[in-house]
């Protein structure tokens, strides 16, 4: 059996070309993060990136679609590997849930990408057609996926019965405070930067202790050290 012949090498010219969509979408979030997307002008990311304005509209046609395509590749992709981890996985609900917030932090929260949510707070108001495609792409998938970990709880005896709808919006709002804090108070200070570890077990730590079963009526009714009259 004859073997097949070694593949040709790679040229270096070829293997620029191949990675210059990622080189073309970490200089676009750069330069997003760094002036906000409607300062950024098409061709400050050409120039971030080494390459003509011409080369950028070859693989993205205009900023807007390459701001979506940012958004792909930095959020929409984690989030699918979330629901997957998800679907695999098959320990206890309570694990999951805590698995899943501190992945968040690691895959987005600590990463370049944290800076999108920056851009989304402050300037997608002016930009309805990104907006749309934010909420239809990452906050609508990513509020279902949280909402199936608490449903998963709650069918298996492991939660109690809650409005998982609200209490996903609970969740992710000490999240989306991280993340901009990294980007406003925390960039200006170390002593103003809050430590994110920290912050998401504090959460997974008061989640937990308000969505397991409640056995103790007289707990509800009175603060603790408290006596109910």
């Amino acid at each position: 059996m004859k073997s097949s012949p070694p593949a040709p090498p790679v040229s270096a010219r070829q293997r620029r070309k191949d990675a210059r969509p990622q080189e073309l979408l970490d200089a676009a979030l750069d330069l997003f993060v760094e002036r906000g997307f409607a300062a950024t002008r098409s061709e400050d990311v050409a120039a971030r990136a080494g390459v003509s304005k011409g080369t950028l509209y070859l693989y993205y046609p205009s900023k807007e679609e390459l701001l979506k395509e940012v958004i792909r590749h930095h959020v929409i992709n984690p989030i699918a590997e979330g629901v997957q981890i998800i679907r695999d996985f098959d320990g206890p609900t309570p694990e999951l849930l805590a698995l899943v917030l501190q992945l968040w932090w690691e895959r987005i929260g600590e990463t370049r990408a944290s800076g999108i949510m920056k851009l989304m707070t402050s300037e997608v108001r002016n930009f309805p057609d990104i907006a749309q495609f934010y909420v239809d792409e990452v906050v609508a998938p990513s509020h279902q996926m949280l909402v199936s970990v608490l449903r998963r709880g709650i069918d298996r005896g492991e939660f109690r019965s809650v409005d998982a709808d609200e209490a996903t919006h609970a969740m992710v709002g000490p999240l989306v405070l991280l993340a901009l804090n990294k980007h406003s108070l925390g960039a200006c200070s170390a002593a103003f930067l809050l430590n994110p570890k920290a912050v998401i077990a504090a959460l997974v730590d008061m989640v937990l202790y308000g969505l397991v079963p409640r056995t103790d009526s007289s707990s509800q009714d009175a603060p603790k050290g408290k006596k109910s009259r």
